[in-house]
């Protein structure tokens, strides 16, 4: 299948819905190609953004790019995969720090930045985000993150720490915002990304 190739039920205005008929096991060689391309995908992603080319992810993977799309019938479909992945880091980070008792302010604080790292270091994260990527897989890691986020702003809420108003909209803002600091600190801007993140954690405050 070439590039362009896109059916219409996997293409969506901006984003790819993963189809619904049932997956057929792979072989181990195929597992494992599927993992490089999705690892190199990755990295060549975090490096140069949305714009880099199906033909780039195949050399970094050391494949072929039949067999890139034999895997990921369009770009879209690989983006929907390195979305699904990152929402899990994110839920898996945002989840972990539901079990610390400490102080819920400083227990959400903490998490976020733990958060933020990666957006800081990936020229992709804040594009893959925003996109509106509507698959299955993507949307339960999705919704497990704001699940786990609501959790620690109730808390921090409950403790009087942060302004009532505060929502999973806006940490979701905030976190898409550092991306574009950093991706302008990294080109050589007067930026610094984590002094931003203290300002939007300060907004957070009540008062």
């Amino acid at each position: 299948m070439s590039a362009g190739s896109v059916s219409a039920h996997e293409h969506t205005e901006l984003g790819f819905r993963l189809s619904t008929a049932p997956a057929k096991p792979q072989r181990a060689d195929a597992r494992r190609n599927r993992e490089k391309i999705l690892a190199a995908a990755a990295a060549v992603l975090a490096e140069r953004g949305l714009e880099t080319q199906v033909e780039d992810i195949a050399r970094r993977a050391g494949v072929g790019v039949g067999t890139v799309y034999r895997h990921f019938p369009t770009k879209d479909a690989l983006v929907a995969a390195l979305a699904e992945s990152h929402f899990e880091r994110l839920a898996d980070t945002v989840e972990a720090a539901l079990d610390d008792d400490g102080d819920p302010w400083e227990v959400f604080a903490a998490a976020i930045r733990r958060a933020a790292e990666p957006a800081a270091a990936d020229v992709a994260w804040c594009e893959i985000m925003g996109r509106p990527i509507v698959s299955d897989g993507a949307r339960r890691a999705q919704q497990r993150l704001g699940r786990a986020t609501a959790a620690l702003i109730e808390r921090a809420q409950a403790q009087g720490a942060m302004r009532a108003d505060a929502s999973v909209e806006d940490v979701r803002t905030i976190m898409c915002g550092l991306g574009h600091v950093a991706a302008a600190e990294r080109a050589g801007g007067p930026m610094d990304w984590r002094r931003y993140l203290d300002l939007a954690l300060d907004g957070l405050r009540a008062r």
